[in-house]
């Protein structure tokens, strides 16, 4: 309203001749009459708050436009959503809770091995959104420079707190597979632990790691390994989908996610993704998500599911909210946001 005032005074070109005049006369009236603009004046007022009002909407659907343009653009980074690599199927995909997003994941195609990453950077919007692309380089950098996800994470975090004073605080899974030997080796900094489903339906969770990156330069990271064997899942993602709300208030939880991960047993890795997300999405019924909501799975394929699948694949429409709830302050956990 400020800037609109300014530009009201600037275009109407009030002279200072003029203004006191004006005061003037509503000092002379009786404090409970107001004086009457002239027609041609009030004619004309109405017309430069049309133009404004016009202009400033013509403004807001480029701006829509252009942050439209960015989102697209944040996909393509975070492609391939979906890879057949020998024996393993890789799966993610990202529900912004508005249009960029500080999440993100990565499929890394590396000589022998795949790198995988989902990542979340602290904040919603156009802030974490600008980081993103940055923090992303740093992670396929440092996934070329070091074979042990715990030196590759360490130093993707002495990297941010080098560049820059204020870091932003990311939260960050970082595993390499070696299809010839059905290894997982992993690195897990402040999310919450993945998920691994076994073939037998056991469950596990992969707790290796360290802090969340961008505020310790010295921060010590651990690697874990796991070996994935024939239907095995492992099902990685960010606290916005365990912290996303119903009408209702109550929060999704690990609970129903551990629930909703079992029951997606021997399906393979795109289904799967489509399942949880639907369990997530149906939960939140008319609220619209209050974070971003990434899931990335990894699958190896038994001898009943080996057909080849393809690259990419559009993922499930997010129904159409009809309000939303504010986040609830950090409790303690993982949650960078």
């Amino acid at each position: 309203m400020m800037v609109l005032s300014e530009k009201l005074d600037n275009r109407r070109g009030i002279s200072a001749n003029r203004a006191p005049s004006f005061l003037g006369a509503i000092g002379k009236s009786a404090p409970s009459t107001r004086v009457p603009l002239p027609a041609t004046e009030l004619k004309e007022n109405v017309q430069f708050l049309t133009d404004e009002l016009n202009a400033l909407r013509r403004d807001h659907s480029k701006l829509q436009q252009a942050v439209f343009e960015a989102a697209q653009i944040q996909r393509r980074l975070c492609a391939p959503r979906e890879l057949t690599r020998g024996e393993f199927e890789i799966a993610g995909e990202i529900f912004p809770v508005r249009n960029l997003s500080g999440d993100f994941f990565k499929v890394i195609e590396l000589e022998s091995t795949l790198a995988l990453a989902l990542g979340d950077i602290a904040g919603k919007g156009m802030t974490a959104g600008i980081w993103q692309p940055h923090v992303m380089g740093l992670v396929q950098r440092s996934a070329r420079l070091h074979a042990n996800p715990a030196d590759a994470v360490a130093e993707v975090n002495r990297e941010l707190c080098r560049e820059h004073d204020t870091p932003p605080l990311t939260a960050l899974f970082f595993a390499r597979v070696e299809p010839r030997t059905n290894q997982l080796v992993y690195c897990n900094a402040g999310l919450p632990a993945p998920l691994l489903l076994r073939a037998n339906k056991s469950l596990e969770r992969l707790d290796h790691g360290g802090p969340m990156l961008g505020a310790v330069p010295t921060a010590a990271f651990q690697s874990g390994s796991i070996t994935l064997h024939p239907g095995d899942m492992l099902v990685a993602y960010s606290d916005g989908v365990t912290e996303c709300r119903n009408p209702q208030d109550d929060e999704f939880e690990m609970e129903r996610l551990t629930a909703a991960v079992a029951s997606v047993a021997g399906v393979n890795a795109t289904k799967a993704l489509f399942s949880l997300l639907a369990t997530v999405l149906d939960f939140a019924g008319s609220c619209s998500p209050g974070d971003d909501v990434t899931l990335l799975v990894i699958r190896r394929r038994d001898a009943l599911n080996s057909e080849p699948r393809p690259n990419h694949f559009a993922g499930p429409q997010r129904p159409k909210p009809s309000g939303s709830r504010p986040k609830r302050s950090n409790r303690g956990g993982h949650s960078p946001k």
